[in-house]
């Protein structure tokens, strides 16, 4: 009797071992090698900056603070009060992504903040009732606003505990920021 091992059982055995030792070499060359182009998210992630709870002031003279909107998500957009084309189309996406969010609106504030220390005018007041009209003229809330050119180019989304989160560009697309929120408003336990 010869003890020489069947060729069959040789060829078993690295099979075995193949099967065995082929996830983690493909495990390790994906997490090296493969990197992925797409990302889940349309807004630009930015480093989470607290927005400051320095006292500011409501375009009507009325105390404000970010941390009575604290809880919430916030849109923030910046601007001047005498709001261009470019302002108005800001506000009225803000307003529009809000609304498209069923059964979780109350979840989400909308606040611009003025920064030349005016009033908006009527009819901003009318048509985005229920925004936030901030006087941040000189204040260190604009420079906390993580921003790539001016602060204005953007809109911003600030989580419930009051970090910047995302910014969006300028002309951003409004289907694009509600998946964003929709996202988050899923997946978040707070706000």
């Amino acid at each position: 009797m010869s003890n020489e091992p069947r060729p069959q059982s040789r060829k078993t055995l690295w099979l075995v071992a193949v099967v065995c030792i082929a996830p983690f070499v493909l495990s390790f060359a994906a997490y090296y090698f493969y990197q992925p182009e797409g990302r889940v998210n349309y807004g630009e992630l930015v480093e989470g900056r607290q927005l400051p709870d320095a006292p500011l002031k409501l375009a009507d003279g009325k105390p404000f603070s970010f941390a009575q909107l604290r809880g919430k998500w916030l849109f923030v957009t910046v601007d001047a009060a005498a709001c261009d084309a470019y302002c108005d189309l800001k506000l009225w996406q803000i307003r529009q992504v809000r609304k498209t969010q069923g059964k979780y609106p109350e979840r989400i504030e909308r606040v611009w903040l003025i920064t030349d220390g005016g009033a908006p005018g009527e009819r901003q007041r009318s048509e985005y009732e229920g925004t936030w009209f901030v006087n941040a003229a000189g204040n260190a809330v604009l420079d906390m606003l993580p921003h790539a050119g001016a602060p204005g180019d953007h809109v911003y989304l600030v989580d419930p505990l009051g970090n910047v989160v995302l910014r969006y560009p300028r002309n951003a697309d409004p289907t694009g920021m509600k998946k964003d929120l929709q996202r988050l408003l899923r997946v978040s336990r707070i706000g």
